[in-house]
């Protein structure tokens, strides 16, 4: 490896419930299933830390039930924790799946929303470090105003950029002044398009269009190319995106080149669909096992 996953984002609670569909305005519908579980950025963190990654969160974490449960899972991942904990408790966010696998959010924020630059001062990172930032720390004015002061002083660190589902709500003077800084973009579709827009997004080096089972766009030097996927049928959607990313991030620490670090994280999306959210990534030996099985090469 050649550095470690720096993630300035938010690992959070998620109260999972899966649905046969989504209920109608003033209706009610009945859960088949209910899980309370770490969640959030701590998706990404534990797809990165079990590809291999060493992983680092610098975000913040609340004094209470819903922190002590982030915590215990980022320790049970081997993630290393920056800040001690603090007032209020860490957020929660409600996740919805229906039967076919599509997720619906409703996010409450809670101290992983506070973050300030005397918090990001602590973090102290090392050449070759990969810094994840969200687009979800650019809805809140403390986390927003902090990762802007710091990231303009990184020396020798990349920035991977996920800006989100909520990226069309983050002011466009807010984006200008943070894509300079960005060296690689992770998004879905519809927040490619949403960003597309966005004045200097076009000058961020490397663009990471995620197309569920058809795998993902890579775009880098003005040459887009199709890196293919993995159809499966999904069971839930939810977290497949952040397995994408946070695999992508630890091969490329790694070393790979990014359509390497790619198709690595298209078969690790591709296995994360087919279990219940959120944090669904497999390990770097479940992917080289999926790879075999559908390569006369062997493992990547």
């Amino acid at each position: 490896m050649t550095g470690r996953l720096v993630h300035t984002g938010q690992a959070i609670v998620d109260l999972v419930m899966r649905v046969g569909a989504l209920p109608p305005p003033g209706g009610d519908v009945l859960a088949s299933d209910v899980r309370l579980t770490a969640g959030g950025g701590f998706n990404v963190m534990a797809a990165a830390a079990r590809a291999g990654a060493e992983v680092v969160y610098a975000g913040e974490h609340g004094t209470g039930r819903f922190g002590d449960i982030v915590r215990d899972a980022l320790a049970t991942e081997g993630i290393g924790v920056v800040q001690p904990p603090t007032t209020p408790d860490t957020g929660v966010c409600v996740a919805l799946v229906d039967a076919t696998g599509e997720r619906t959010f409703i996010t409450e924020t809670g101290a992983e929303g506070t973050l300030t630059a005397e918090h990001l001062a602590r973090v102290a990172p090392e050449p070759g470090d990969l810094v994840y930032v969200t687009g979800y720390s650019l809805l809140r004015e403390s986390n927003r105003d902090a990762l802007l002061a710091w990231l303009p002083g990184l020396r020798g660190q990349a920035v991977l950029l996920d800006p989100g589902p909520l990226a069309a709500e983050v002011p466009e003077e807010v984006w200008r002044a943070l894509l300079p800084h960005v060296d690689i973009l992770s998004c879905n579709a519809t927040e490619a398009r949403q960003m597309s827009t966005v004045d200097g997004a076009d000058a961020v080096p490397v663009w990471i269009t995620r197309l569920g089972a058809e795998g993902c766009d890579v775009s880098e030097d003005g040459v887009t190319v199709r890196v293919p996927g993995f159809p499966v049928e999904p069971v839930d959607t939810n977290g497949a995106g952040d397995a994408h990313t946070g695999v992508l991030a630890a091969e490329l620490l790694r070393g790979r080149d990014v359509l390497a670090a790619a198709g690595r994280a298209n078969a690790a999306a591709a296995l994360a669909v087919g279990r219940y959210g959120p944090a669904t990534a497999p390990d770097r030996d479940e992917v080289d096992r999926f790879l075999a099985a559908r390569s006369s090469i062997g493992p990547a």
